[in-house]
């Protein structure tokens, strides 16, 4: 049996940039469609947002890391350029070690390309499939390509026991270069603005994909298709054979941007989470090539847990703060300096909440190393507990401008002033760790003592080129 959607999951930050505000800015708005677009926060990346997307999926699920035996991760946007970074998202989640892993990148199709080599890998005999596609693109600022990049992630939960099957899907390329690149070393996207050659490849190639696949367009209830600005997904309707309203109900664009790999992922995941039983899935990546995917539910609900909707409003100018435009980066030497093993060996705390029990008195202790911090008793080995996730804060002040140790001086210039909280976590069984933590998802200073507070996972710093992820806080039930 053919492995199906169990569950869904998705995440876009919280952050809005209005297409208004770069009309201010600029003088004309080059993102036709796009009302909106989300702008990651100074420590959100791919990766984070990955995260966030397969921790909602799995909760929708209700499963587990340790229960996933393939993860695929997908992104033109990885934090690094050569690193498997589906090692890292796998220790966050809690995958086993024995797990499959692949990252899957270079191409706006990665999202769809990661679903269906996890489609053809499975079944598993023991244990479920995740795939996810988060991206965060971005290009010069006066280019198109910036005025429309946005942020966003979405992850699927695959087993034999799902109700959304991917009943067809194919594939079609055809070369048309120079229709969206980012050159090596670079971190923007580029097009050549030759704006018919563009169409062209951008329905053509969706067009050869769909045709290879038999259904009727009036029997599709969503079309997730692929959305480099506001107006292309309604361009290929004709070619795809589905109407506007179809295009408009699995689309995300006209609120987060172009979220790249993730668009199409993204739009199959609002699609289900909105009862629909039919979905076209149309992808399509630079080059040029596309898929097509045809889902259907049968009738049967696919749990979902998604956070998409709109946050806080910012301006054109902390746009730029966020991006880094507007910083001069990380200060020179003076920050505490911790050997890229020292922080190896911290992982099981930062990404899983390991902590231990004191075997004299049963009080938790993070980390669990040295003296029992309420018996105070030289313990050897501590028993090793996972924290739960969720917390009471104890204590929290607000960290200003000068105030942040170099190594969070950057994210500072980008972010502005931060929380930080000493926070009491509920251990499974009862009892509870004072751990301290940056806090985010609010505004600095908004989190009081007595609040509730959950982790998160976000870059803390990055130190001799490597990226440290870990967890923070932030009030429970926001994005």
């Amino acid at each position: 049996m053919n492995p199906k959607i169990e569950a869904v999951g998705a995440y876009a930050p919280r952050f809005r940039v209005s297409a208004e505000e770069f009309e201010q800015a600029w003088g004309q708005f080059h993102a036709g469609g796009v009302n909106s677009k989300a702008v990651p926060d100074a420590d959100e990346d791919a990766l984070t947002m990955a995260y966030e997307a397969v921790r909602r999926a799995l909760d929708a699920a209700d499963l587990a890391g340790a229960d996933v035996s393939s993860l695929i991760f997908s992104s033109t946007t990885p934090p690094l350029a050569e690193e498997d970074l589906s090692a890292r998202l796998g220790g966050m989640l809690g995958v086993g070690q024995s797990a499959t892993r692949h990252v899957v990148t270079g191409s706006t199709r990665a999202g769809t390309r990661a679903l269906d080599a996890a489609l053809s890998a499975g079944p598993w005999d023991d244990g479920v499939g995740l795939v996810v596609a988060s991206d965060c693109p971005r290009g010069e600022p006066d280019s198109a390509e910036d005025h429309a990049g946005g942020a966003g992630a979405a992850a699927f939960v695959l087993s034999e026991s799902g109700d959304a099957e991917v009943r067809e899907r194919a594939e079609y390329a055809e070369e048309f270069p120079g229709t969206r690149f980012r050159r090596s070393g670079s971190e923007t996207v580029e097009g050549l603005g030759a704006t018919g050659y563009e169409r062209q490849a951008f329905t053509e190639t969706l067009a050869g994909a769909a045709e290879q696949i038999d259904f009727d367009g009036s029997e599709i209830d969503a079309a997730a298709v692929q959305a480099p600005n506001g107006k292309m997904p309604y361009r290929a309707g004709g070619a795809l054979g589905v109407g506007t309203e179809t295009i408009q109900a699995g689309a995300t664009v006209h609120d987060l941007g172009d979220t790249g790999a993730a668009s199409v992922p993204l739009g199959i995941a609002k699609s289900l989470a909105q009862g629909a039983e039919t979905v076209l899935a149309a992808s399509f990546g630079s080059g040029a090539g596309a898929d097509a995917l045809l889902v259907e539910t049968g009738g049967d609900d696919v749990a979902a847990e998604l956070a998409l909707d709109d946050g806080e409003e910012v301006s054109y100018a902390e746009y730029l703060r966020k991006r880094g435009e507007l910083t001069a980066g990380p200060p020179d030497g003076g920050g505490a300096y911790v050997s890229v093993p020292s922080w190896k060996r911290t992982l099981d705390q930062r990404h899983r909440l390991l902590a231990g029990k004191c075997p004299d008195c049963g009080s938790l202790n993070f980390p669990p190393e040295g003296a029992c911090n309420s018996c105070k008793s030289l313990v050897d080995e501590y028993e090793t507990v996972e924290l739960t996730g969720e917390g009471t804060v104890e204590a929290s002040t607000v960290i200003s401008q000068g105030g942040a140790p170099p190594e969070f001086a950057e994210q500072q210039a980008q972010s502005g002033d931060f929380g930080v909280a000493v926070v009491a976590l509920e251990g499974p069984d009862g009892g509870e760790a004072s751990i301290p933590a940056q806090v985010v998802g609010a505004e600095a200073g908004s989190v009081e003592i007595g609040d509730a507070v959950e982790t998160t996972m976000r870059r803390i710093y990055t130190q001799e080129g490597v990226t440290r992820y870990g967890f923070k806080m932030r009030p429970q039930g926001t994005e």
